[in-house]
């Protein structure tokens, strides 16, 4: 398969939902991805299934997951969109919507590990073991007197209203407000990492084209009847515990006669490991014509990751992609059994 990314599985989610006007045929999805026989059957009968893709270079991840739902996509739609349920669960040491008129004193939940506390004493440009644009690592050397005790506080008092600004540079000048990385001496802007993870597709959807957009374009791109909102959270998915600022998008759709909803989450930044996420969600219905009526989730999760070249990336890289696999069947699972415990019993 040559090199493809996000707007390729846009593009197969989009024909799934225009196909499936004349049949039951979210299989075509499956097997255009590459899935086995026993895979696909696997997911007929409710079980999830993961699979990495070969789309990109070393420092790209891209696994499809899919699973069938015997319920309804509102409920599924419904817990997407309260961030807070995540909070305690596990992998998740905290969470918090950022609203439109969020203050400092709404984030005071955000607080950095106190490994990265320490890391952040010595931060310099192109030297940081805390992803951080650029223009944040002089913001932490002048800010924080770090031979107080009190150093961690200041550290966590000069990161929250950092976070408001972020979101709200974001909202004003979209991506190209997202800042720069520098691993070592590489460069690594957000704008363009995020246009080439888009820009992989060799042909533009046909069924979403305004998501596309708006993802893209924000904020001079609307998507009418959307529901836009952004988030924090701190999870412990990895060797160290990462702060994500997140921009969610709900979008509900129909085309060929049918109804199709989607949850997009767009990674803004992030303390470790991701430099560029963008976490893609389809709920298609199965035309099965039982009550209530089942749905298929499937999810794309993409992402561009340091530290994943070279010889010792390489190792590396077997073992991140071998876990996201595993937390993907994981969580769909987690999903399918919230979602079918709460559709209505007959």
């Amino acid at each position: 398969m040559h090199r493809r990314a996000l707007l390729v599985a846009l593009s197969l989610v989009s024909s799934v939902i225009v196909r499936a006007a004349v049949g039951p045929v979210p299989l075509t999805i499956f097997t255009d991805l590459g899935l086995t026989s026993q895979q696909i059957a696997a997911i007929d009968a409710g079980r999830p299934v993961a699979k990495v893709l070969p789309w990109g270079g070393p420092s790209e991840v891209y696994v499809f997951g899919a699973v069938h739902i015997a319920g309804s996509p509102e409920t599924y739609l419904a817990a997407a969109r309260d961030v807070g349920r995540l909070s305690g669960t596990p992998g998740y040491q905290g969470i918090g919507e950022i609203r439109d008129d969020a203050t400092v004193a709404d984030l005071s939940a955000l607080a950095f590990d106190p490994d990265d506390v320490k890391a952040l004493k010595n931060c310099r440009q192109g030297s940081c073991d805390v992803q951080m644009p650029a223009s944040g690592i002089q913001r932490f050397r002048d800010g924080v007197d770090w031979s107080r005790s009190d150093a961690a506080d200041q550290a966590n008092a000069l990161a929250r209203p950092a976070v408001l600004q972020l979101v709200q540079a974001y909202r004003v000048g979209g991506n190209e407000a997202l800042g720069e990385y520098r691993d070592k001496e590489h460069p690594a802007r957000v704008a363009d990492q995020f246009q080439t993870m888009i820009g992989r597709a060799s042909k533009l959807p046909d069924v979403l084209p305004e998501l596309r957009r708006y993802l893209l374009e924000y904020p001079n791109a609307a998507l009418a009847g959307a529901d836009s909102y952004f988030y924090w959270e701190k999870v412990s998915f990895g060797l160290k515990p990462t702060i994500r600022v997140n921009h969610a998008v709900i979008y509900r759709g129909r085309t060929q006669g049918r109804d199709f909803s989607v949850v997009a989450i767009k990674q803004l930044y992030a303390t470790h490991y991701f430099h560029t996420a963008l976490d893609l969600s389809v709920c298609v219905d199965d035309d099965a014509g039982s009550t209530p009526r089942g749905f298929y989730l499937l999810t794309l999760k993409g992402s561009q990751q340091d530290g994943l070249t070279g010889v010792k990336g390489s190792i590396l890289r077997k073992v991140v992609v071998n876990k996201t696999r595993s937390s993907l069947e994981s969580a769909l699972a987690s999903i399918k059994c919230s979602v079918e415990q709460s559709a209505p019993r007959r």
